[in-house]
C-alpha cells in the first residue's frame, strides 16, 4: 500500500499538474521549502508511483490530428484471451490515444485522433477491422472541446 501524502506533497503535485516546467527552486519558493526538500519529495513520489510521467499537452489541430473520435467497441468473443488480445493490438496504433475496458453494452471505449473523417475510415478499415474480431462499433465525434482537465483532483 502506498504511503499517505502530506499537505506539502499534495501541493507539490498540484503545482506540477499546473506547470511541470517549474524548477524545484520555484516550487520551493511557492511552498517556503528548499529546492533540495522539493527535489527529495518529488523523487520519492516518482519512486512510489504517484508521478507517472511528464508530458506536453499539444493542440491536436496544430499537429494534423483535428478529428477526435470516441469509439465504443463490442467484441465477438468475450474470453479473457480475446479481451487481452484486443488490448494488446489496439494500443499498438498511434491513432489510439486512450483505451478503456468498460462495463455495460460495449467492451471498450477508445479515443482516436486522426486528421479527418477519411483518415478515421482508413484507420477502421485497415487497422481495427483487419486485426481484431469485432462484433460492432459505435463512433461519436468531438464537435468542440468544452472542457478538458489535465490535473487530477487530489485528496
Amino acid at each position: 500500500m502506498l504511503e499517505k501524502l502530506d499537505q506539502t506533497d499534495i501541493r507539490i503535485l498540484q503545482i506540477l499538474q499546473e506547470n511541470a516546467r517549474l524548477t524545484n527552486k520555484e516550487i520551493g519558493e511557492k511552498l517556503y521549502k528548499s529546492a533540495s526538500t522539493i527535489n527529495d519529495r518529488i523523487r520519492r513520489m516518482q519512486e512510489k508511483g504517484y508521478i507517472k510521467k511528464y508530458v506536453a499537452v499539444l493542440d491536436p489541430s496544430m499537429i494534423g490530428r483535428g478529428l477526435t473520435a470516441f469509439t465504443h467497441v463490442k467484441l465477438k468473443v468475450h474470453s479473457k484471451e480475446h479481451i487481452l488480445h484486443f488490448e494488446q493490438e489496439v494500443i499498438k496504433f498511434q491513432e489510439v490515444l486512450e483505451c478503456y475496458h468498460m462495463s455495460g453494452d460495449y467492451d471498450f471505449i477508445i479515443r482516436i485522433a486522426v486528421r479527418d473523417l477519411d483518415a478515421y475510415h482508413t484507420f477502421l478499415m485497415n487497422h481495427l477491422f483487419d486485426s481484431i474480431d469485432i462484433a460492432s462499433i459505435q463512433s461519436t465525434f468531438v464537435m468542440r472541446e468544452a472542457k478538458m482537465v489535465m490535473p487530477s483532483p487530489i485528496g
